[in-house]
């Protein structure tokens, strides 16, 4: 039997950016499952509003240097890190001049969704899958927290199921109470066929809206966590129609056990606990 190797895939790391039920989560469950002895990488996008000094992170140059191509154009992707030092944890951070040097996370400061949220969302997911293959580490579990984590499954199901590196990893998405006001550009879909996804993929993301997403997440992962006492209705719905294994919401005091414990039956017995 062999140690479990765990990818955590988030929208928010705590303490980088301000606390809420994602950053607890994404903070203290990777560190917890690295303490039990398996093997893990880290991932949030480097937002603008992260003091890069105060955090100590620095740029991965021999991972930096890439191009996320979107749509035809090319989008330079640097890898930063920075430590946890108590919790002995690396957390790399996908960044981006133009995507993630503003000083808002999705929405401006009018509370208005940004306009090239479609963009972020494709640049960080393929930015933390090439990142990955740099690193020429296979996860055997993916775990992914928040909307903008949300694409990772289908990317892993379709441009990068290929790749021996993943072909084997299940996917845990985890529902939260993260819904946000607007749509993705209409372009989005077109932006997505781009990277060779088939329409048979798409057709759920053509709502262009939060449920869109996190529908297209529920379809292309292998389990779900309820992440928030309370979650979107028509989502929370649509989970459990799914048929997919589901770990109900747990209470901060059970939920890190209770997540290692669902990892162990979803990956099976050629894992050790």
């Amino acid at each position: 039997m062999k140690k479990a190797k765990i990818l955590f895939v988030s929208h928010e790391i705590m303490p980088f950016v301000e606390e809420t039920r994602i950053g607890r989560v994404a903070r203290y469950l990777p560190q917890a499952t690295q303490e039990m002895g398996r093997e893990i990488r880290t991932f949030m996008p480097r937002y603008g509003n992260i003091n890069e000094r105060r955090n100590n992170l620095h740029e991965v140059i021999r991972l930096s240097g890439m191009n996320i191509i979107i749509n035809d154009k090319d989008n330079p992707l640097i890898i930063k890190v920075a430590s946890i030092p108590k919790a002995r944890m690396q957390v790399y951070f996908i960044d981006n001049e133009d995507f993630f040097k503003r000083k808002f996370k999705v929405t401006d400061a009018d509370g208005n969704f940004f306009e090239d949220n479609d963009e972020r969302i494709i640049f960080y997911s393929r930015g933390v899958m090439e990142t990955i293959k740099q690193l020429r580490w296979s996860p055997d579990l993916v775990s992914i927290h928040g909307w903008m984590a949300a694409l990772v499954p289908l990317y892993l199901k379709t441009m990068y199921g290929g790749s021996t590196l993943f072909s084997f990893a299940k996917i845990v998405t985890t529902l939260y109470d993260d819904a946000f006001e607007g749509k993705m550009r209409e372009e989005w879909i077109d932006k997505l066929k781009y990277d060779g996804i088939g329409d048979e993929y798409l057709q759920q993301l053509k709502g262009l809206d939060y449920r869109s997403i996190m529908k297209s997440a529920i379809d292309n992962s292998d389990a779900l966590v309820m992440g928030s006492i309370t979650i979107d209705k028509e989502l929370d719905a649509y989970a459990r129609a799914s048929g997919k294994p589901i770990l109900p919401y747990k209470e901060e005091d059970q939920y890190i056990q209770a997540y290692n414990e669902f990892f162990d039956e979803i990956l099976g017995d050629d894992f050790e606990g």
